[in-house]
């Protein structure tokens, strides 16, 4: 199963750069990286911080897709 992840899409609707999202929820901007390719599955606390900054849900970001 590979986790599949819309922050890039909400960020940009937020107007925000990977840089200025990482500083939000305490992450260095690498973090941003990896999480927007997939590389990285985050913790339910980053994501639930990450969701907080974007005004969406955690479900609205990610999702398993077989």
């Amino acid at each position: 199963m590979k986790l599949k992840t819309r922050i890039r899409e909400y960020r940009m609707r937020a107007g925000l750069t990977q840089e200025q999202l990482a500083n939000a929820v305490s992450v260095r901007r690498e973090t941003i990286v990896f999480l927007e390719s997939g590389k990285y599955n985050p913790s339910l606390r980053l994501a639930m911080a990450i969701a907080r900054e974007l005004g969406a849900t955690v479900e609205e970001l990610f999702a398993f897709e077989e």
